[in-house]
């Protein structure tokens, strides 16, 4: 693959030395850079304005929080070296690292008081805050009720971290891997507010620094000497380029210009298993696929017609003749493998032939006050990215052929886009996905409490349902806490929240010469963690 990949680096390469300062005294040998294909652009690298996993991707290559990913996707620690838990389970008390970040001054505690204050605080606009809910104080903190200095976070010197909780949360060291928990240089923020995370500005403490990045074009991550392992990392330069069309993007791995690309079309499994042999790989993900009404505006706020949509879907379908790599259709949420919860039953039409539930669904829209002379017409959008357009016609169809009434639109929206208009209620019925955080039920089911706000697409209120999570938080028994949480989700379901589809798996087209690369349920592939044959870790930067 040395001879393809050249090529890109022809074009690409001279751009980036120039940037650092002069060609020859740059790295000499491609096979030090990595070229990775990532779905989407990022709206932002700042970890408290970030929202998707292409953006984690990056975000993870920059910053270290207090526990990272492993080459498995399993938490480890990061800055922190080990910690302590009251006996109550609500005060966790971090010691931190010798480190620094990459203008050398040292990170400290007090970084991530400033970094945790920062997200949570309502002037920040963090779309992500409410992940944080479980800290002391954290949900006031956030809609303007308290001041940020009232947070449950505390340094009482620069090793150590105390962080207080609202309620027991043992798996708070996965949820300290995700970007929202990092921290961010104080000194360098408070100097230049929201242009610190600029390349000319930006310091990190991980183990690749923003060289540059080019809007809908590449970011590209040079290696920073100063992170605490520098002399394990084999990659002196990583390219990362928004590969938004799948189709082109697998030309691109074909042609030897990405070494990897984290989507490719389904149905070209088996023809890229024989033509690439080696590059595929296909995984179980904690990834559901889900459609969401926006409940707040007529006809969604009626369960009926939210209902006859939902069953009116051929799920299986979809699966077996367009996605075709393994995933799991579904009418619920939390996906298997969830850590402690053994889930719910699929909805009560789930076994029903298609021909019966589209009769059903027929019903249950005239019974809303649709039919002939009141077609029910809509829009259905859709992230224009991975199998998603070849899906959408069929579900257009499914939904039209409940009766010649319905009558649906669709549109496929850049990705970053359909976030954004998700977040804003800018839709009527709009495709979204939601990918573990931390596992554990709690992370997918928080998503449609009242009060989580904008992460909660269709506004799905139901105090009942707020009270089932909110007794879930504070139970410590295992088994009561998970049915509580299955009793909230069957709630949920039943109510149709959301429309969901498919468990998904993760999709990887990887050079089967990069090492270190291990198939896993968070589908987290840190660069750190990978290499090439004949590269040797430490490499010159960590020498600089």
């Amino acid at each position: 693959m040395t001879t393809p990949r050249a090529a890109i680096a022809a074009m690409v390469l001279p751009m980036a030395l120039a940037a650092c300062g002069g060609g020859g005294d740059g790295p000499g040998d491609d096979s030090a850079v990595l070229y990775r294909g990532n779905t989407a652009e990022p709206f932002s690298l700042d970890p408290h304005q970030a929202s998707g996993v292409w953006e984690n991707n990056i975000i993870s290559d920059m910053i270290i929080g207090l526990y990272q990913d492993d080459a498995a996707g399993e938490p480890i620690p990061g800055m922190a070296t080990g910690y302590e838990v009251s006996e109550d389970g609500l005060a966790w008390t971090f010691t931190l690292r010798e480190a620094e970040w990459s203008d050398g001054v040292p990170v400290t505690a007090q970084d991530f008081v400033f970094s945790m204050r920062r997200i949570l605080d309502p002037a920040t606009i963090a779309q992500y805050a409410s992940l944080l809910y479980g800290i002391k104080n954290a949900e006031a903190v956030n809609k303007g009720q308290l001041a940020p200095e009232e947070l449950g976070v505390s340094a009482p010197d620069d090793r150590t971290l105390v962080i207080e909780l609202e309620y027991p949360a043992p798996y708070l060291p996965s949820l300290l891997t995700h970007y929202t928990t990092y921290p961010v240089p104080a000194h360098v923020v408070e100097e230049y507010g929201s242009r610190w995370i600029q390349p000319e500005n930006a310091v990190f403490n991980g183990p690749y620094l923003l060289e540059e990045w080019r809007s809908n074009a590449f970011v590209h991550l040079v290696r920073n000497p100063n992170f605490y392992e520098a002399e394990t990392i084999c990659f002196d330069e990583v390219y990362y380029y928004p590969t938004t069309d799948a189709n082109a993007a697998v030309r691109r791995v074909r042609a030897g210009e990405l070494d990897l690309n984290t989507s490719f079309p389904g149905q070209q499994v088996e023809e890229l298993e024989e033509q690439l042999p080696g590059f595929v790989h296909v995984y179980p993900y904690l990834n559901t696929v889900y459609y969401a009404p926006y409940m707040p505006e007529a006809p969604w706020d009626d369960v009926r017609v939210r209902r006859a949509l939902s069953m009116s879907l051929d799920r299986q379908f979809m699966v077996d003749e367009i996605l075709r790599t393994g995933q799991r259709p579904t009418s619920t949420l939390v996906p298997p493998g969830i850590a402690n919860y053994e889930g719910v039953e699929q909805a009560d039409w789930w076994d029903e032939d298609m021909d019966t539930r589209r009769e059903e669904a027929r019903q249950l829209l005239m019974e809303a006050g649709f039919g002939p002379d009141n077609p029910l017409a809509f829009e259905f959008t859709y992230r224009n990215s991975g199998n998603n357009p070849r899906v959408a016609p069929v579900v257009q169809q499914n939904w039209e052929a409940i009766a010649d009434w319905v009558q649906v639109s669709i549109s496929g929206i850049e990705v970053q886009i359909q976030y954004d208009n998700l977040r804003t209620g800018n839709f009527e019925v709009g495709d979204a996905g939601w990918v573990a955080d931390y596992n554990d039920a709690q992370n997918y089911l928080y998503l449609l409490e009242s009060r989580t706000g904008s992460m909660n697409y269709g506004r799905y209120s139901n105090p009942e349902y707020d009270a089932l999570i909110a007794e879930s938080n504070r139970e410590l028994d295992p088994e009561r806490r998970s049915n509580l949480l299955a009793r909230a989700e069957r709630m949920m379901l039943d109510d149709v929240a959301i429309i969901p589809m498919w468990n998904d798996t993760s999709r990887n087209l990887v050079d089967p010469e990069i090492t270190g690369w291990e198939d896993n349920v968070s589908d987290k592939h840190r660069t750190r963690f990978l290499c090439r044959p004949g590269l040797e870790p430490g490499g010159p930067a960590a020498a600089e």
